[in-house]
């Protein structure tokens, strides 16, 4: 009996024209059976916002003669998965990607990130997801150095599955494919932004603000996605949602809580 293809579920948060999804879609249809459910324009820095004061819209862009379904969403990254797995997709898909994201999800970025966070609600629906990114912010970024490596990851873990309540956050310098020393299972570098807001006026004389700052490395550590990515490697770091801090339990329940 001939095994179905494996069932993938493409989204991401720079839109579903963008070239980074793109890019992850022409990789993935080499892998199995593709559906796309991207929003409809950009969502980055979404975080894991969900759509509840307004209505969604869902719309089929692939002509029925497509060998992928392609769908764009009025909502963001989050409502996209939402959408896919309870209103489109006829089984649970085998693999959920995010991205090719236009710059970096390293380090406290995973935080803010639309392209993780789709890969997260994946991961709570019980689907194997990854989110890709590569550190450069243009439109026109070249995935093509990369693709052999998001080729290599998506069928490690088609072939082994992942931890429950696991995903991985992937990311990917800025090289070409033979400038790329091989793949690193990091931890997140401890960083933050040292935001700063560029105050200006409007012509009618209201304050208004554009956020602006610094990416500041606080972790010397060489087993971070920080140290990976300056030094020419990928970055796979396993991100779990349980946002327990299981570790202060026990001292805690030290503390007199009924006096």
């Amino acid at each position: 009996m001939k095994k179905n293809k494996p069932l993938i579920l493409i989204t991401n948060d720079d839109g579903v024209s963008a070239p980074g999804i793109r890019a992850l879609i022409s990789v993935m249809s080499e892998l199995g059976e593709v559906i796309v459910v991207a929003p409809d324009s950009p969502q980055s820095a979404m975080g894991h916002a969900i759509t509840t004061n307004s209505t969604l819209y869902l719309n089929k862009i692939s002509n029925i003669n497509d060998p992928i379904q392609e769908y764009s969403c009025s909502g963001t990254p989050v409502d996209c998965v939402k959408l896919a797995v309870n209103e489109i997709l006829k089984r649970k898909p085998d693999l959920c990607v995010s991205g090719i994201n236009h710059g970096s999800n390293s380090s406290i970025n995973v935080i803010y990130s639309g392209t993780m966070s789709a890969a997260v609600e994946a991961g709570i629906e019980g689907i194997p997801a990854i989110g890709f990114s590569l550190m450069d912010f243009n439109w026109n970024a070249n995935f093509e150095p990369i693709k052999n490596f998001v080729r290599k990851i998506a069928l490690e873990v088609l072939k082994n599955g992942l931890p429950d309540g696991v995903v991985l956050n992937v990311n990917f310098p800025k090289l070409q494919e033979k400038e790329i020393k091989g793949i690193r299972i990091c931890r997140q570098a401890k960083a933050r932004w040292m935001e700063k807001f560029d105050k200006r006026k409007t012509p009618q004389g209201r304050d208004y603000y554009w956020l602006a700052g610094e990416f500041v490395n606080q972790d010397k550590g060489e087993d971070t996605d920080e140290w990976a990515l300056e030094n020419n490697y990928i970055s796979v770091v396993p991100v779990h949602f349980d946002l327990t801090a299981h570790y202060t339990i026990q001292q805690l329940n030290t503390w007199k809580w009924d006096e």
